[in-house]
């Protein structure tokens, strides 16, 4: 019988600046389609769009329904540790909307034996706010911050009116993520279970 085990994951958002960085534990076994949905909570982006996990040579994520087009395979038949021991790597990438082509890399921290009675869900570090939905990409929001920085720039107050008012890029609010994945969790837990108590 195999020991329950937790990863300790570092998400780096590729190509923007400020940096976006998350470290968080999650159980070892969990599945694609559930990490998928811990790497939304915690980066903060709003799961509007599509995904796909590339692990060596393997893509999951959602197939086609109608099975017409090639595309990734079924994100909730895969598990993190069973995908990472037949790939032999270390680090792995995500992409969100493929249309922006948000880019992060996952790389495995630190696999170690699950303790009893410690949470499998902690968001360990945040750097970085995440960049709005549908804002074009790493481009598209380096310009956006150019724009909400200049006054003078024409589009500044249009801008700032779709971020929703003032858009700090350096801030994060840890413990409004870590209420979000603990919320995430609990929908998981087995029916009558209480969550685990969370230490760092």
């Amino acid at each position: 019988m195999t020991t329950p085990s937790i990863a300790v994951l570092r998400i780096t958002l590729d190509d923007v600046v400020p940096k976006v960085i998350r470290r968080v534990v999650v159980p070892g076994d969990i599945r694609l389609d559930r990490l998928h949905l811990v790497i939304q909570v915690v980066m903060g982006w709003t799961n509007s769009h599509l995904f796909e996990f590339r692990i060596g040579a393997a893509g999951w994520g959602i197939p086609d329904p109608d099975g017409i087009y090639d595309g990734p395979m079924d994100a909730g038949k895969a598990r993190l540790n069973t995908e990472l021991a037949r790939s032999g790597r270390k680090s792995f990438n995500y992409i969100y909307d493929f249309g922006d082509n948000w880019s992060h890399i996952i790389k495995v921290e630190k696999i170690m034996p699950m303790s009893e009675g410690r949470s499998t869900f902690i968001l360990l570090e945040a750097s970085g706010r995440c960049p709005p939905e549908d804002c074009g990409g790493a481009p598209g929001y380096e310009r956006l911050l150019e724009t909400l920085a200049d006054p003078d720039d024409e589009e500044h107050e249009d801008m700032i009116a779709w971020c929703g008012g003032s858009f700090d890029p350096t801030r994060v609010d840890l413990p409004a993520l870590q209420a979000n994945l603990d919320r995430l969790a609990r929908r998981w837990l087995p029916r009558g279970r209480t969550p685990e108590k969370r230490r760092s």
